[in-house]
């Protein structure tokens, strides 16, 4: 599998993590969370001669979603979001775009998928995890065969995602960690969407010893 990490600005938000994953024998080739920057993701999807199949949304926000519309225009791709989530990306009341100074963005027409999905990119399996909490249509993306999960907002290093924005709950969010990510492999590597990578084994004490991380 060829993986990329790109961090892209969007606004005074800060820099949010897009992923690229690609098959290499059929170079069919997935998107996830395209916050903004749509020409640096371009720049790297012509230098992989990508054939985009999907945009993976780990949720509906606007430092998520940014670049979604000029990417599915360019590429033909299939927009992928949890089905409880789908709905913000048409309310900026709730994807909140505008707020994190990024204007108006709506995304139309996007698929629904459900926690028990396997999405596939050419010989590569993605299992989706629904992992309700940041907002209520949160989804991870894991990924057996190499040892990873795309956790969007949902767990940080170090930290879990905030609650308090539209449709978000804290007893959610710490239930889809101790419930759902930290079932996983201690070696699986957890992808964010803000900030440096993780481990499961790593992650556990904060969860399940209730130990802060000190490093």
């Amino acid at each position: 599998m060829v993986f990329k990490r790109i961090k892209v600005g969007v606004q005074e938000n800060g820099d949010t993590n897009c992923y690229i994953v690609q098959d290499e024998r059929t170079l069919e080739t997935m998107v996830v969370d395209p916050g903004g920057e749509i020409q640096k993701i371009i720049n790297m999807l012509d230098t992989l001669k990508a054939n985009v199949k999907y945009i993976y949304l780990t949720h509906c926000h606007g430092d998520h979603i940014g670049a979604v519309n000029q990417l599915r225009e360019k590429y033909n791709a299939t927009v992928l979001i949890h089905r409880f989530d789908e709905q913000g990306l048409k309310n900026g009341s709730i994807n909140l775009s505008s707020y994190i100074g990024m204007g108006d963005i709506i995304v139309d027409n996007a698929y629904r998928v459900d926690g028990g999905d396997i999405i596939h990119v050419g010989d590569i399996a993605f299992k989706v995890i629904y992992t309700p909490g940041h907002t209520i249509g949160s989804s991870s993306l894991y990924c057996k065969k190499e040892k990873l999960v795309f956790s969007g907002d949902t767990i940080f290093r170090g930290a879990w995602g905030r609650t308090d924005l539209p449709t978000g709950d804290f007893h959610d969010v710490i239930s889809s960690i101790t419930n759902g990510i930290m079932h996983l492999p201690d070696d699986t590597i957890i992808y964010p969407g803000h900030g440096k990578s993780t481990m499961v084994k790593e992650e556990r004490p904060i969860y399940e010893d209730l130990r802060p991380r000190t490093d």
